[in-house]
């Protein structure tokens, strides 16, 4: 006689869904995303995390501030206005590299010209580098994101200015 486990399962099964959950949350947090579902014959998994945001003080008591978050506020009370120029978005969810590799030199960097078509960054998403463009001839006027930060799909990426100005 074999021991089985919950609904007729044998212990190989329950170890094989385990793995299967794990390896699933892994890839959640490699990519960057938020819900997957595999589906084989009768077993159906779907694992999701919640993102939970961090509530945002008001202000900042003075005593408690440093110098750089002192510097970073207005930034962030500035960041509701719309930036002067065309956001570049993010075509998928995934990873954002600001250079082809750790140590290299980023790939644009504020006040650069750009052509159309020229990379700006990369966006990895399933162990895939995509190379995003510019969608035509510019001057970066501001890089919205950070190297390694996870972006969703149609988050603005950088600004391009015109050339002129």
């Amino acid at each position: 006689m074999t021991e089985s486990g919950p609904e007729g399962e044998s212990p190989d099964e329950e170890a094989f869904d385990v793995r299967l959950v794990r390896d699933l949350a892994d890839v959640l947090n490699e990519t960057g995303l938020t819900e997957i579902e595999v589906e084989r014959g009768d077993l159906r998994i779907r694992v999701a995390k919640t993102l939970v945001a961090a509530p945002v003080p008001a202000a900042i008591p003075a005593s408690l501030a440093t110098p750089a978050p002192v510097q970073r506020e207005p930034a962030a009370a500035a960041a509701p206005a719309k930036p002067a120029g065309e956001a570049v978005k993010s075509p998928m969810v995934g990873t954002v590299y600001l250079q082809s590799q750790p140590g290299a030199p980023p790939f644009v960097r504020v006040g650069d010209r750009v052509s159309q078509g020229q990379t700006l960054l990369l966006v990895e998403a399933m162990k895939t580098m995509n190379p995003i463009g510019a969608p035509r001839a510019g001057v970066v006027a501001e890089l919205l994101v950070a190297d390694g930060q996870p972006v969703e799909y149609g988050e603005p990426l950088v600004v391009l200015g015109p050339v002129g100005g």
